[in-house]
């Protein structure tokens, strides 16, 4: 099964053209994704306005959304905590929560988000960084603050 990770959703719905779309759809190859609450809290916390708040959540209502269980809160935690102790600064906890859902099911995580690559090096977490060009690669340079973490926000 394969996770698609908020940063990946988030550009391939900005995404006129449908190109990122196509390249989502080639990673897949017909494997529906699965999701996860975290998933689902980012991109509604993202929503431009009410029409597309209804939209997501009428999506993500229809859709088995993953979480974790009692042990799996303390995985995501010692993931944050090692990374740390590392000296490797974890931007989003909530992608240790995806990653610990994702290591508790065997889940390949499409991501475009160095947190995943980051976890990666301590964990044997599934990953892969979706490759959607140059325009969308210049949303995620230079320094964290300016990166975008929802949708339409900085």
């Amino acid at each position: 099964m394969i996770l698609i990770d908020s940063s990946v959703w988030i550009e391939v719905w900005e995404d006129r053209s449908g190109a990122h779309a196509r390249t989502l759809e080639g990673v897949l190859q017909g494997v529906p994704p699965v999701f996860t609450r975290f998933t689902e809290l980012e991109v509604l916390q993202g929503s431009r306005d009410e029409r597309e708040w209804a939209l997501l959540r009428e999506f993500f209502a229809s859709q088995e959304l993953l979480g974790l269980g009692d042990e799996g809160w303390a995985g995501a935690a010692r993931i944050y905590y090692d990374l740390r102790r590392r000296g490797v600064t974890v931007r989003s906890t909530i992608d240790c929560c995806i990653a610990q859902v994702a290591l508790d099911r065997d889940l390949l995580v499409v991501h475009r988000d160095q947190d995943f690559e980051s976890i990666a090096s301590i964990r044997p977490l599934r990953q892969l960084r979706l490759d959607l060009g140059p325009a969308a690669d210049a949303l995620h340079e230079g320094p964290a603050e300016g990166r975008r973490t929802s949708r339409g926000s900085r």
